[in-house]
């Protein structure tokens, strides 16, 4: 089986939890203890976080 690579560093997981205030359940539980609702805010967040990334470093 082919390994895939990862789209969002560990940290940055790690980062966007805290932001959401479920970092203290993927700490004692594992992010499969993260509801799902919540699961899709950090994604929703991480879009963000990139898309503004992509929108500071694109040219004039």
């Amino acid at each position: 089986m082919a390994r895939r690579r990862q789209v969002m560093s560990e940290a940055l997981k790690y980062e966007l939890a805290k932001e959401l205030g479920v970092y203290d359940i993927v700490a004692t539980e594992g992010w499969g203890g993260v509801p799902s609702r919540q699961c899709g805010n950090l994604v929703r967040l991480a879009i963000e976080k990139a898309e503004q990334a992509l929108a500071n470093n694109k040219p004039l």
